[in-house]
């Protein structure tokens, strides 16, 4: 499991993508998230989530809010 931040989010789009503690930029879908909606997110937000590699790079999957905040 890695961990990061919401950098940006594209709400009109169902998009955002996600700061990693090593420093990459990964793109999700409102439809990689757990248990969580994505009207509820925020930017700077601490997120848990799992990389899978897609035709345009990697992207965040299984994305949860980190439970520690």
């Amino acid at each position: 499991m890695h961990t990061g931040k919401i950098k940006k989010l594209v709400s009109d789009r169902g998009f955002g993508f996600i700061s990693d503690t090593d420093g990459r930029e990964l793109f999700f879908h409102q439809s990689g998230l757990v248990e969580a909606k994505f009207d509820s997110l925020n930017e700077g937000q601490d997120v848990e989530f799992e990389v899978e590699t897609s035709p345009k790079g990697p992207r965040a999957i299984k994305i949860q809010l980190n439970k520690q905040q």
